[in-house]
């Protein structure tokens, strides 16, 4: 009988070694994806609770972009109205959501609903010089596997794959600072 529930014991012990690991190894640290160029989720730790600088849509996306303390300092001094670029160490991130209509509230509001991805802009003109002294990282989320991976060409929108892959686009936004997204007044 004692060997009995040794074995019993020692089974029970496997199976739940095995499902700890099952689930540690599903479960995703996303602070450990990065883009190649350095830009890390994990530079970007807390943006959740981020101040709001403004909300977006752009297709068939809605999506809230969010500013680190020294981001919202800085549009509070006036930049980039003022011609004066942001300084180093200012951080932005872009949360994208596929919409979907509250029909249970007045209105009804159109909400942000199923997780995209998270796209990240820091300013470091030092280590980001040759893209004008901005880094940028998307990362899609996929919700089968509640993980991130860096976005790619076939993301929404098309992504390279590094840390500059945002230069381009933002050159339109050259006056600004590279910067297309406005403080509203509140």
């Amino acid at each position: 009988m004692k060997r009995k529930n040794f074995l019993i014991a020692v089974a029970t012990t496997l199976a739940l070694a095995g499902l700890a690991t099952g689930v540690a190894i599903s479960a995703q640290d996303r602070y450990t994806v990065s883009v190649p160029g350095g830009l890390s989720f994990s530079e970007f730790r807390g943006y959740e609770s981020w101040d709001l600088i403004n909300i977006s849509q752009n297709g068939k996306v809605v999506a809230a972009i969010l500013g680190n303390p020294a981001m919202i300092a800085a549009y509070k001094s006036g930049i980039p109205d003022n011609g004066k670029p942001f300084p180093d160490g200012v951080k932005m991130a872009k949360i994208h959501w596929l919409p979907r209509v509250n029909t249970a509230a007045p209105g009804p509001p159109t909400i942000g609903d199923k997780l995209v991805n998270v796209d990240f802009m820091v300013k470091d003109s030092k280590r980001f010089a040759d893209s004008n002294g901005w880094g940028f990282g998307a990362f899609d989320y996929d919700a089968a596997n509640d993980s991130f991976r860096p976005a790619d060409e076939k993301s929404f929108p098309p992504q390279a794959h590094d840390a500059k892959c945002g230069a381009a686009c933002h050159t339109a936004a050259k006056a600004r600072d590279f910067v297309f997204t406005e403080y509203p007044k509140r």
